[in-house]
């Protein structure tokens, strides 16, 4: 790969089932993103952007195509390949928030540090949270944060390891406006301190429009690609 290149997808297939219950859900889909960019996929529910976020994060296997990500050959690897792939490289927030229940925020954003073999792995988790603002909230469990904290403490974990890519999955859809807002002002200032690449899935234009490009898919196809210059030329029209 060019050093410059983070993501090389060539051609990518992804089908569940087989025969005549098979689901094609990515259909040739094709695209390279830049180290240091900030790419939005866009589309509606069932257009695949999130499937394909899936395999380019190494948690699906793609049924047919070439997958390199950050230097490791996602299509050549099974399943524990995969996950030993993302440690280090990949840092994932879910709109789900989907913490460790029975573990507090400084114990969720330790985990990836630990797998990763990364050494005070407590002392980074506090101070990304910290980060964050929620230093004051290191002991408490998720049954105890709000929904907006939860999500940053979803956010601290994905970026604690310092890797090359953040997914972000509609990051904003169990929020409320407001909080919403305030979670993704923290994830574009926290990528600007970090210099992740970021790949944001979402359904909001305005949301994409954050972002220095935007794919939009359809029926497991990407339709358009353009430039965030382009997308708020289009919204002002």
């Amino acid at each position: 790969m060019t050093p410059n290149i983070v993501i090389d997808a060539q051609n990518v297939t992804l089908r569940f089932g087989s025969g005549s219950a098979a689901v094609d859900v990515l259909r040739g889909v094709s695209l390279q993103v830049m180290a240091g960019e900030r790419l939005a996929i866009l589309g509606p529910s069932g257009s695949g952007k999130s499937s394909l976020m899936a395999v380019l994060a190494g948690l699906e296997r793609a049924t047919s195509g070439k997958v390199m990500v950050a230097g490791a050959d996602f299509s050549a690897l099974d399943e524990d390949g995969l996950a030993r792939a993302r440690r280090g490289r990949i840092g994932i927030v879910l709109q789900a928030f989907h913490l460790i229940p029975t573990m507090t925020a400084v114990e969720n954003v330790g985990v990836p540090l630990e797998l990763a073999n990364i050494p005070d792995h407590e002392a980074k988790a506090k101070a990304e949270l910290e980060a964050v603002g929620l230093g004051h909230r290191l002991g408490h469990y998720p049954t105890q944060l709000s929904g907006g904290e939860q999500q940053r403490v979803g956010l601290a974990r994905a970026i604690a390891a310092r890797p090359a890519l953040i997914f972000a999955d509609e990051p904003t859809g169990n929020l409320d406006e407001a909080t919403g807002n305030a979670v993704v002002e923290m994830l574009f200032d926290r990528l600007a301190e970090t210099g992740a690449t970021l790949i944001l899935i979402t359904h909001d234009a305005g949301l994409a429009a954050r972002c220095d490009r935007v794919i939009e898919m359809k029926d497991g196809h990407i339709i358009r690609d353009h430039s965030r210059a382009a997308v708020t030329a289009a919204a002002a029209e």
